[in-house]
């Protein structure tokens, strides 16, 4: 049992997402960054799957009732055990007692916490991923509190010990300033020529209107081609009658302030998407905070297939580093 002393600024139960669903409208929600995800999870000997903690900004404190092993990957949000600093992308020994606590964070967005057994809440169509919008997964449905109490599951890999390591070439590197590759579409032929260059040219300042259900921008005004107004759409010039939004896509409601929707995003609406962030990237966009800049560099389907595969490379090698 892992008791909350204090929750953080949003704490979140996430696994890597609730797939298959958005036919009904139901978003993937899950853990932003999947790559400090799952690497938390593997240094702890879990299914990469396994439910862990999304931390952001301002981590919580958490004191354990029990002996276990942890990780903590992600954001720099540098952890303590006990007051004492702590490492990060290591698998590290808790004892019964002993409280873990984190500074503010110094770089990128979100920590994630792994413990050895997975946190063990209820499965809701096939995830144990928090989507605080309806209120449900996760415990109760919502970010932690004061006095919460997290299950821990009890099935663990015996075999792995505290100490254990990644190669640092394998840890991403978070700066204030971020290259975001996107795929073009689905509907950037509504923006005028002009548009499409300054939108991939401009760099773009994230608002604090930044959270699990998408980031908005600000830098530039986007117009888009005159056309006569499609039956049922709405009167702004981005509008559509409806189309789907894939995960990482991009709006421009009313041409100002872009909008890339994320994990708890509604999954359509009545706004063109002009381009949608690589699956990659995503997690590259998980670690960006308010106030920091952003540019979006235009990328083909092979080239985001050939960072999907590096991806997997990375992971292939952690794996065999902690077999």
């Amino acid at each position: 049992m892992i008791k909350v002393i204090q929750p953080g600024l949003q704490t979140t139960v996430q696994d890597l997402g609730r797939i298959g669903h958005y036919e009904v409208g139901m978003p993937p929600s899950g853990a932003m960054d999947t790559y400090a995800l799952k690497v938390s999870n593997l240094l702890v000997g879990n299914d990469e799957d396994a439910a862990g903690l999304e931390i952001t900004y301002m981590g919580p404190k958490l004191k354990f009732e029990a002996d276990t092993l942890i990780a903590i990957t992600g954001g720099e949000i540098p952890p303590k055990i006990n007051d004492e600093p702590a490492g990060m992308w290591e698998t590290l020994s808790v004892k019964a007692g002993d409280v873990l606590s984190f500074d503010f964070v110094k770089s990128g967005a979100r920590a994630y916490l792994a413990v050895q057994g997975g946190i063990d809440v209820p499965e809701i169509m096939g995830s144990r991923s928090t989507y605080t919008l309806i209120g449900i997964g996760g415990l109760e449905g919502r970010a932690l509190k004061e006095d919460d109490e997290l299950k821990i599951a009890s099935d663990k890999n015996v075999n792995v010990k505290a100490g254990r390591k990644i190669d640092e070439d394998l840890i991403p590197k978070y700066s204030k300033e971020h290259d975001i590759r996107v795929v073009m579409g689905l509907c950037s032929y509504r923006l005028t020529e002009e548009s499409k260059d300054e939108f991939l040219s401009t760099e773009w300042q994230v608002t604090p209107d930044a959270n699990r259900v998408g980031y908005r921008f600000k830098g530039a005004k986007m117009d888009f081609v005159e056309r006569e107004q499609p039956f049922g759409a709405g009167s702004d010039p981005s509008n559509v009658t409806d189309q789907g939004y894939p995960i990482g896509s991009i709006q421009i409601p009313g041409g100002i302030e872009p909008i890339a929707l994320l994990n708890d995003a509604v999954t359509g609406g009545g706004y063109v998407t002009v381009a949608t962030i690589i699956s990659t990237d995503l997690d590259r966009m998980a670690q960006v905070k308010s106030g920091e800049k952003v540019k979006f560099v235009a990328v083909d389907i092979e080239e985001s297939l050939k960072a999907r595969k590096e991806m997997k490379d990375k992971l292939d090698e952690i794996r065999k580093q902690l077999a």
